[in-house]
């Protein structure tokens, strides 16, 4: 499947986050989409990232994540939602912890410096010591995982734009329906 990766692919607000949300639909085994699971599609992810993510500015342009080495990137896309949903949704876990640990150490030994892999690496580490964990929050259309910068911590969506409307939409929808007799 080919599509593009625009800003919205982009509204985790860390690249950690924005390659854990490289899958749709996580939990809907049904509709779940792997967007990497199409190799040129994450070759253009490190060139898209380089141009929207929220971190472009610490990483600059990456390099993409050679063919040999994407089932350790793939690992630590796992092992970064594994985590981050779980310290999201029940507090942090050290075995989870512990995994998302070794899934980083075994990317960096191998990756080189200017890889998304190295980055994205470095990205979970700033996300481990975020100084308010609970600005990290899953989105209530998608389940995207993100960071919510808004002034009073009020954010539902990882997208206005684009879950904030859908929700608000089928909210709608729903209500008008109701009123049918």
């Amino acid at each position: 499947m080919s599509f593009s990766w625009t800003p919205h692919r982009f509204a985790g607000g860390a690249l950690a986050l924005d390659v854990a949300n490289s899958v749709v639909l996580r939990h809907d085994a049904a509709r779940r989409i792997d967007r990497f699971a199409a190799s040129d599609q994450m070759r253009s992810f490190s060139r898209a990232a380089a141009e929207f993510c929220a971190e472009r500015a610490l990483f600059g342009d990456i390099a993409p994540v050679p063919a040999e080495k994407a089932a350790d990137f793939i690992a630590l896309r796992e092992a970064i939602d594994l985590y981050f949903r779980k310290r999201i949704l029940d507090g942090a876990d050290d075995r989870l912890l512990a995994g998302l640990l070794d899934a980083m150490a075994k990317v960096l030994r191998e990756a080189n410096p200017g890889s998304v892999a190295a980055a994205t690496a470095h990205s979970v580490l700033r996300l481990i010591a975020i100084p308010d964990p609970a600005r990290m929050k899953i989105c209530g259309n998608c389940g995207w995982l993100f960071i919510d910068r808004s002034k009073n911590r009020s954010r539902a969506w990882c997208d206005m734009a684009v879950c904030g409307n859908r929700a608000k939409a089928n909210r709608h929808y729903r209500r008008k329906k109701e009123e049918i007799p």
